[in-house]
């Protein structure tokens, strides 16, 4: 499916259209690299990781105390135990086989001695000297269970096993398994090139002097924050005015450098919008119209012979935002070559009324919280227009109303997105 042949165009897409697009036109995951685990961090396997060793690799102990066989018929019990030997972790009990009645002195993480299959813990011991040996009697030996402070072979992975599958993303908890099974280096995607730039005659950096009729770019930055968090390699090109030629050439420029180009402004039907015409002749332009609040004029296409996937998203910086995570988000992580992800959805109850129109998918701001019952309830943050930058600030999800509604009322259950990891 090409997009000269996907009737998209001028029709205004709902965002589940405007998603499956996304998916048809992805372009294939990123190629792989080989790194070390000290720069691996949030990058995704581009391999399946299966473990060559059992972890632990011995049963051992799981707490200080003494290792011994338990008897299973209590009227076996002995009134003590003969101490004859100590074992550390990183060494094994070099005395052989432990017979009966007979305890080794044991560290956590320590292997088990031969004829032992079960840990009491320091605190439950006390010890003596007697006759020229070392005696131990245990307290509340009732308490004892067979097998317990015991960690088996094998019982957190396997040898052999599948331990971290591809299209993984490495947060700290899978590093820590890696390294625990002596993994140094493994293959991963490749990090994206993400060019971004700023559009607007209006548009001053900060640090620069203001003009009468001007505003900062806020919506770079905000596009710099979350590229980061993504772990792409960013190529900032700034702010280009509203000249069409100018515009043409930086697109044509990223398309051979970049594996995605974002921009921000200059995309609806305005006098002073070049986008859409200067990707006219650069590359393909696939839609442009979606239902949804805030978030239009929207446009996706491809640029340059790559056909590399190019975002035009809206000039208001709480668009920008929410069509980043809507739309940029899934394709990010699938160049990344993230396997079967899709946004964390919550469902709560709405705390007072909120506001939406039939036919279009609103995303409010809002605040989400559990109350003492475990109940999620989730409320605005108040005003709700696409310029108000604060309304992200003071928020932790965005509430999402489906376009077949007509606003939520208080006690209503409605979808919540927090923003997790990346805001």
């Amino acid at each position: 499916m090409s997009l000269s042949c996907f009737d998209l165009g001028e029709r205004m897409l709902s965002v589940e259209e405007a998603l499956a697009a996304l998916r048809e036109f992805s372009p294939p995951m990123l190629g792989s690299e080989t790194l070390g685990l000290e720069a691996l961090p949030e990058r995704v396997l581009a391999e399946d990781i299966h473990s060559t060793i059992d972890v632990p690799q011995n049963t051992n102990a799981a707490m200080d105390g003494i290792a011994l066989a338990w008897p299973q018929d209590a009227s076996l019990l002995p009134e003590r135990w003969l101490r004859v030997g100590e074992v550390l972790a990183g060494s094994r009990y070099s005395g052989g086989e432990v017979a009966p009645g007979c305890a080794v002195a044991i560290t956590t993480g320590a292997p088990l001695p031969a004829g032992t299959d079960t840990v009491i813990m320091r605190e439950q011991l006390q010890e003596m000297h007697q006759e020229g040996r070392d005696w131990i009697t245990v307290e509340r030996a009732e308490t004892v269970r067979l097998g317990q402070n015991v960690r088996q072979a094998g019982e957190d992975i396997c040898r052999g096993s599948l331990a971290l599958s591809r299209g993984t993303r490495l947060r700290p908890q899978h590093l820590g398994l890696l390294a625990s099974l002596g993994v140094a280096t493994v293959k991963v995607h490749r990090r994206p090139r993400v060019a971004v730039f700023s559009t607007g005659d209006e548009v001053t950096a900060p640090g620069e002097t203001l003009s009468e009729a001007g505003i900062f770019d806020a919506n770079r930055f905000s596009l710099r924050g979350l590229l980061m968090k993504f772990g792409c390699e960013l190529l900032d090109l700034g702010i280009l005015p509203d000249e069409r030629n100018r515009i043409q050439a930086v697109l044509e420029h990223a398309a051979s450098d970049a594996d995605m180009v974002i921009t921000s402004g200059g995309v609806s039907v305005g006098q002073a919008d070049w986008i859409r015409p200067a990707l006219s002749n650069s590359g393909d332009l696939g839609f442009w119209r979606i239902a949804i609040r805030p978030g239009r004029p929207l446009a996706f296409g491809h640029l340059g012979a790559r056909r590399i996937p190019f975002f035009g998203l809206p000039g208001n910086p709480v668009a920008v935002m929410v069509t980043f995570l809507q739309f940029v988000q899934p394709m990010l992580r699938h160049l990344q070559g993230e396997a079967n992800w899709s946004p964390w959805r919550l469902t709560a109850l709405a705390e007072a009324s909120l506001k939406s129109r039939r036919g279009r998918v609103d995303f409010l701001r809002g605040v989400y919280h559990a109350d003492d019952k475990g109940q999620l309830w989730v409320r605005s943050t108040g005003r709700q227009g696409s310029g108000i930058l604060s309304s992200m600030v003071a928020a932790n999800c965005l509430i999402e109303i489906a376009a077949e509604r007509v606003g939520v009322e208080p006690g209503e259950a409605v979808i919540v997105q927090p923003f997790g990891e990346l805001t």
